[in-house]
């Protein structure tokens, strides 16, 4: 199986919520075990920009996750903010990536000035200690200059900056489409497999199993 076996996916307070969302879908139908963490401000865009409305606690948030993807038992574990025994805030017991998205411009200039005051940045400092896969999925308009040195100063410690903008290039019909464009890039730097988007050259393209 070609890609990391455990990931951790962060969802925070930027608009893109679907993003997040469709991710875990799609690590769910590859047979990925997903260490799942949220914040207070992702899960009110989340009910802004979706008709999901998770619930508060981190068990009830688990089980609703599960039947809504389909997640076999125990693939998704989801961690509370403080939760600091959580797998994901050491780096003896880490997943082997991390991808944060969407990612709000709070949690980036956190990341890039070291904070750890919650499980989300503990665990992306982690991931950047640890020299281990950190994508990091940006969803704003314009960026300032203060953004930009964040991003920039991630990228030279490692992280990977995918900014949420999708390409026009495969002809999308839908919604579904461009988000479906931002999680196939996604999913292709974390090499798991996906026949969302083609790889230019290719012509063939289906969606990922629902």
């Amino acid at each position: 199986m070609a890609g990391p076996q455990r990931i951790t996916l962060a969802m925070t307070g930027a608009s893109g919520a679907q993003y997040g969302l469709r991710l875990l879908d799609c690590l769910v139908q590859e047979e990925r075990e997903v260490h799942f963490l949220i914040s207070k401000a992702a899960q009110l865009v989340i009910a802004t920009e979706t008709d999901v409305t998770l619930p508060g606690k981190p068990q009830a948030m688990q089980a609703f996750l599960s039947e809504y993807t389909g997640a076999a038992p125990g693939q998704i574990r989801v961690f509370g903010q403080e939760d600091w025994l959580a797998p994901p805030a050491s780096g003896s017991s880490a997943p082997n990536a991390m991808v944060v998205v969407p990612c709000s411009t709070g949690s980036l200039s956190a990341i890039a000035g070291g904070a750890c005051n919650n499980l989300i940045e503990r665990a992306a400092d982690v991931a950047l200690k640890e020299r281990r896969q950190l994508i990091l999925v940006p969803r704003e308009a314009p960026y300032s200059s203060i953004h930009l040195e964040n991003m920039l100063k991630l990228s030279n410690l490692g992280a990977i900056i995918l900014p949420a903008s999708p390409g026009f290039y495969h002809q999308p019909q839908s919604l579904d489409d461009l988000v479906d464009f931002v999680v196939a890039r996604i999913l292709n730097l974390l090499d798991i497999p996906q026949d969302m988007l083609p790889r230019w050259g290719e012509h063939h393209r289906s969606s990922c199993e629902e």
